[in-house]
């Protein structure tokens, strides 16, 4: 048989197991893959320092080494690796936890759905082949809470057809719903989204129930609402607790029912979709001071998910950096850019009140600030220094905190080294001059 195209992304398979490495070799095939398929560790160590590969998916297991060593023998010495994904046995679920914390990009458990890991390997090929940073996997962290909320949703999507969402803004409610819809509906299906405190009163109705045309002044044609457009998949209403109460008991009508009526029309329109709610409010106070109605609450809150602030699992953050480095090393292989281990303290231990969001930007906003390939403090507030008030403004409290991080830093080498400045730029592993200078900005002294 003709090998296929080299246009066609490359897979790395490392399986031990000839009836299982066969399977998956022959369904990645016909997904219009190129597979190596190699059999050891020391096969596949050859070929990775040989071959560009889109992804990498290796069981942890193998005859002559462990995945996991492979994977770090591999970062050490090619930093630019594509994305690996493993396939872990229940007994070494916290092995592969361990490995995503070191940057891998998924793991799946065995026994595993052969569609879903297709999936999980397309997205991944997308994202590394784009140089995009939006790849969907099943991470939604390492920590024990996204952990459990990760291995629940193949089971909710099995079975329920509402699920609501709680937690503040910025903690990835919307990738958690649609890691939901990619477990529940079929490939193709359409993912809706909806935010309920975006869309004016006067126009929500029109927009979820859509309209003939002629119902009103500029309806020059007919138009699906959002959820006849969401059929057959998933609609996601975020902050839903901002709907306004009329509307809300349109939506309970259209859940019990299953079929709305545009505005216009005088035909009721058959609707089945699957719900997501989220929220950063909480319902059950709103619902008691009655502005939420309460055979709504109900009628949502079926299954309910807490998706935790940052603060609360300090464990996703480190990951959540590397993870942000990576996707624009990946975006930009000729400026890479790593984190300083000082600072990335310094980042775990600040409360990130904007949460994955606010993280994000501040990481991104660092790699294009920072003037070397280390990401120092200074890189993730030199924006503020920089540009006035205005910046500073806008990130405060981030800023400030690192400051007084390196502030405290310094003055504990230097009081380390009896105030010596050159002794202490030596454990710094920076010039004299560059620490005068950080102390001048900071405003301490040292004497000689």
């Amino acid at each position: 048989m003709a090998n296929p195209p080299e246009s066609l992304p490359r897979l790395c398979l490392i399986e031990d197991d000839e009836i299982m490495g066969e399977s998956l070799a022959d369904r990645f095939r016909l997904e219009g893959f190129t597979v190596d398929w190699w059999r050891s560790g020391a096969e596949a160590r050859a070929a990775l320092g040989r071959q560009r590969y889109a992804v990498v998916v290796s069981d942890i297991r193998l005859p002559d080494c462990n995945g996991g060593e492979l994977f770090l023998e591999s970062v050490a010495k090619a930093p630019m690796l594509p994305p690996f994904l493993f396939m872990t046995a229940y007994g070494t679920i916290d092995r592969a936890v361990e490995l995503l914390k070191a940057g891998a990009a998924d793991y799946v458990t065995k026994p595993f759905d052969a569609d879903t890991l297709v999936a999980k390997v397309r997205a991944l090929a997308e994202g590394y082949g784009s140089g995009g940073t939006e790849a969907v996997t099943d991470a939604l962290g390492v920590s024990p809470a996204m952990r459990r909320i990760a291995e629940s949703l193949p089971r909710l999507a099995r079975h329920a057809g509402t699920l609501l969402i709680t937690g503040e803004s910025g903690v990835g409610k919307e990738h958690v719903a649609q890691l939901f819809h990619h477990h529940a509906a079929p490939a193709g299906a359409p993912f809706v989204t909806v935010n309920c405190a975006a869309i004016p009163e006067t126009l929500l109705e029109a927009e979820l129930f859509g309209h003939e045309k002629g119902a009103f002044t500029g309806a020059v044609k007919a138009k699906r609402g959002y959820f006849e457009q969401a059929a057959g998949g998933t609609l996601f209403l975020d902050e839903i607790g901002e709907m306004p109460p009329a509307m809300q008991v349109k939506l309970l009508r259209v859940l019990q029912e299953h079929r709305l009526q545009r505005l216009g029309g005088e035909a009721p329109v058959a609707v089945d979709f699957r719900l997501v709610c989220a929220t950063h409010r909480d319902l059950r106070e709103m619902v008691e001071a009655g502005s939420f109605r309460e055979d709504l609450y109900y009628r949502i809150h079926v299954i309910h998910l807490r998706s935790p602030p940052l603060r609360e699992r300090p464990e996703d953050i480190r990951w959540f950096v590397h993870h942000f480095v990576e996707a624009f090393n990946r975006a930009h292989p000729e400026e890479r850019r790593r984190i300083d281990p000082r600072t990335e303290q310094a980042l775990v231990h600040y409360p990130w009140p904007g949460n994955i969001r606010e993280l994000r930007h501040a990481v991104e906003r660092a790699c294009i600030l920072a003037p070397g390939p280390v990401l120092g403090a200074e890189a993730f507030f030199g924006e503020g220094l920089e540009a006035g008030a205005d910046a500073r403004s806008a990130s405060p409290s981030l800023a400030d905190y690192l400051m007084e991080c390196e502030r405290d830093y310094l003055r504990m080498v230097l009081e380390q080294h009896g105030g010596h400045m050159t002794h202490a730029a030596a454990a710094l592993g920076i010039t004299r001059k560059t620490l005068w200078e950080k102390l001048r900005r900071l405003g301490l002294r040292a004497q000689e």
